[in-house]
């Protein structure tokens, strides 16, 4: 089944670019230039990815990525204007998966977005193939459990709902339970990018995995930071 791609962006020809690309690779597009129709269609349609826009006419792009988050876990691409590193925190920050800035080359975009998609569809079908004999990996830590088979979290026997780039930064640090993992090394293996100076993607997922933890900020449980350094659950 083809791949549904939901864009939000009021620079029309911005839009459409981006529609054509995504076309031609084969994805089915749902394109809008503001915030109200777009949430119509969330409501209605099947969506995989969502590209959203931080300037909108009417739903800013941040608001509109809070009430996906409220049902819906899919991955979702916030497009920024060039330099602004306080949006692409914020994006980041209230459950947006990743960022790109304005201008850009579609070509890296469509890349972004296959990765995204890759990463969604091994997180919803995970366990689906795997063998009944097959032992689970499975991280339990003080409370704090985490299935790579099932691809769920639980903390204190209640479900903690995370995005899949949230569930897989979480689980390599349990996987590296005792250790410090540098940013990064935590950015290349979640990402599979290479990782570039000034890049605060890790630092914005950290902390909203801290939120949904629950974890006293200076009194972390689980995640601690070691500055200068990285990450790291003992």
């Amino acid at each position: 089944m083809e791949n549904r791609i939901l864009i939000v962006d009021d620079e029309k020809e911005i839009a459409d670019l981006i529609e054509i690309y995504l076309k031609n690779d084969g994805y089915t597009v749902y394109k809008f230039y503001n915030g109200r129709d777009a949430l119509a269609c969330i409501e209605s349609k099947e969506i995989d990815l969502a590209l959203l826009d931080v300037m909108l006419p009417d739903i800013d792009g941040f608001r509109l990525c809070q009430q996906i988050r409220e049902k819906y876990f899919y991955p979702i691409i916030m497009l920024t204007a060039k330099g602004e590193d306080a949006d692409k925190i914020m994006g980041l920050t209230i459950g947006a998966d990743d960022y790109i800035t304005k201008p850009f080359n579609p070509l890296e975009l469509i890349a972004r977005v296959k990765t995204q998609l890759r990463r969604y569809v091994r997180y919803n079908n995970a366990g689906l193939s795997e063998e009944k004999n097959q032992p689970t990996a499975e991280y339990d830590i003080r409370g704090l459990r985490i299935n790579q088979s099932t691809h769920k979290c639980f903390l204190y026997g209640n479900e903690v709902l995370l995005t899949p780039i949230e569930f897989s930064i979480l689980y390599y640090l349990c996987e590296h339970q005792g250790k410090v993992v540098p940013s990064e090394e935590l950015f290349e293996a979640v990402w599979g990018e290479k990782y570039l100076d000034n890049n605060n993607t890790v630092m914005a997922h950290i902390g909203r995995l801290r939120e949904k933890l629950n974890e006293i900020p200076r009194r972390p449980k689980f995640i601690k930071t070691v500055w200068g350094v990285g990450y790291t659950i003992e």
